[in-house]
């Protein structure tokens, strides 16, 4: 069994298979707490100039994951599917 920290997580670089495209580093995570697992990578979306027009965060659900190695985190989301892996939205009235 191997064991990886979070802090150890967001050291590595998400890469998509599909493209090869750089995604970034993970920054934040959710978990599902009466499981004790990890439910999604969440990518923060880019800035855009001089921090105006900031992108969508990006959510990658662990099944989308391929791969963790020492460096890097490989995942597989098809070139066209970026816009459903935005964080799903929670419901309430505390929530928007």
């Amino acid at each position: 069994m191997r064991v990886c920290s979070t802090a150890e997580l967001r050291r590595k670089e998400v890469i998509n298979l599909c493209d090869g495209s750089r995604l970034g580093f993970a920054c934040d995570f959710e978990f599902d707490i009466d499981e004790g697992k990890i439910l999604a990578l969440i990518i923060s979306g880019q800035e855009g100039f001089f921090g105006f027009g900031k992108c969508a965060d990006i959510f990658i659900g662990w099944e989308r994951i391929q791969c963790i190695g020492e460096d890097t985190i490989l995942v597989k989301i098809p070139t066209g599917e970026f816009a459903c892996c935005e964080r799903p939205r929670k419901k309430g009235a505390w929530f928007r």
